[in-house]
């Protein structure tokens, strides 16, 4: 394994995928990492909607995209207490994390990235012009002990997820979970009441929590959920939270939920700040996240990586302070400032009442349901 490289990607989801692949069509020596073995599941809405959906499209992986068999979306649903909000969507697909993850890494490789997985990364200092990142193997066996190597590279993007893991040996980055920031958990089930229909993003909010529910290909229903940590608490667990959440919302029952195997997630609305330093670039989930509803998180993601992709080949060139400047603005400009309506939207679904008053409205101001949609929705 070469050990010293131009860019060194670590975490592999649709950012970090997608970044690496971009760079490496640049002609750029990419190494793509990631924690765990792959394929492996993801908390998730598994929607992407039609931002996400077209910049796919523009960068040559449509027909990836298609041969996923996920399911297009077309409906939003939203229940809370007696009201009800449905709302058209566009060009959106329904697909697991599962599957679509493991697709834009073989895209990568395809492309010309090396990809290892099972291997823990943490980002380093500055030497010789490159920057170091130690590597431990994640899942040693009997037969393999467990390894440390360090690696270089010209530039590091860093799209490890909430929390940044990799970064915890830099003090100079500051993650700051919102406070009474809420926590995701999700699972995926097989036998499910026919009301939860195929094409529909259907969202129980309920007084401490929402849950999201859509069907995804292979007949699977994938759930996530957003709940707060006291009511985690209270009932025993993500599947009697979701149970008590779709209940309260008017939904029916998913007997299945109480045995399936849920996942959980740190605190999801979070803000890292800085984003980038010398030859190291944060993107994705890692560079802060906010509350999703119908696939932006996916989208966020999307157009990071392919934001960030020129600026890395620039930065393999000779590095300058101003590329990490021109990061910093750039996410503002794209990703930030697009997060603003999905943030006012996750506080609003704090107070139901106040849910319930604009679901009713809504209707009637279709303007403002318009804006809304285009908002969190349509690529720009």
């Amino acid at each position: 394994m070469t050990t010293d490289w131009d860019v060194i990607v670590i975490g592999a989801g649709p950012a970090g995928s997608v970044a690496s692949r971009q760079i490496a069509l640049l002609g750029r020596r990419v190494l793509l990492l990631d924690k765990k073995r792959f394929p492996r599941r993801k908390v998730c809405g598994a929607c992407l909607n039609h931002s996400a959906v077209e910049l796919l499209e523009q960068i040559g992986l449509g027909e990836m995209l298609q041969s996923c068999g996920g399911a297009e979306l077309n409906h939003f649903q939203m229940r809370a207490g007696s009201r009800q909000l449905s709302v058209p969507l566009s060009k959106g697909l329904a697909v697991s994390r599962m599957l679509l993850d493991q697709r834009l890494v073989d895209e990568a490789i395809r492309s010309g990235v090396t990809f290892r997985d099972g291997v823990a990364a943490s980002v380093g200092s500055v030497q010789s012009e490159r920057r170091c990142v130690e590597l431990r193997d994640s899942s040693p066996t009997t037969q393999r002990e467990k390894t440390d190597e360090t690696l270089t590279a010209k530039v590091v993007l860093v799209a490890d997820g909430l929390g940044h893991p990799s970064l915890s040996g830099l003090s100079e980055f500051k993650d700051r979970p919102l406070r009474n920031a809420r926590v995701g958990a999700g699972c995926e089930v097989r036998d499910w009441p026919s009301d939860y229909k195929s094409g529909t993003i259907h969202m129980a909010v309920g007084r401490r929590g929402y849950v999201g529910l859509t069907c995804v290909e292979n007949c699977v229903l994938n759930i996530a959920a957003a709940f707060d940590a006291s009511l985690l608490r209270a009932v025993g667990g993500p599947a009697r939270a979701a149970a008590s959440v779709l209940s309260d919302a008017g939904f029916p029952p998913i007997p299945a939920l109480s045995n399936a195997e849920w996942l959980g997630t740190p605190a999801l609305t979070r803000t890292t700040w800085p984003i980038a330093s010398e030859r190291l670039f944060v993107l994705g989930d890692a560079a802060g996240y906010v509350e999703p509803f119908t696939g932006e998180g996916i989208g966020w993601a999307l157009s990071s990586a392919v934001l960030i992709a020129p600026l890395a080949h620039e930065a393999c060139e000779s590095w300058s302070p101003s590329l990490a400047d021109a990061w910093r603005n750039d996410y503002v400009k794209l990703i930030r400032r697009r997060q603003r309506i999905c943030r006012m939207l996750a506080e609003l679904l704090r107070f139901p009442t106040c849910v319930r008053i604009a679901m009713f409205l809504l209707p009637w101001m279709p303007r403002l349901l318009r804006w809304l949609v285009r908002g969190v929705s349509l690529p720009r």
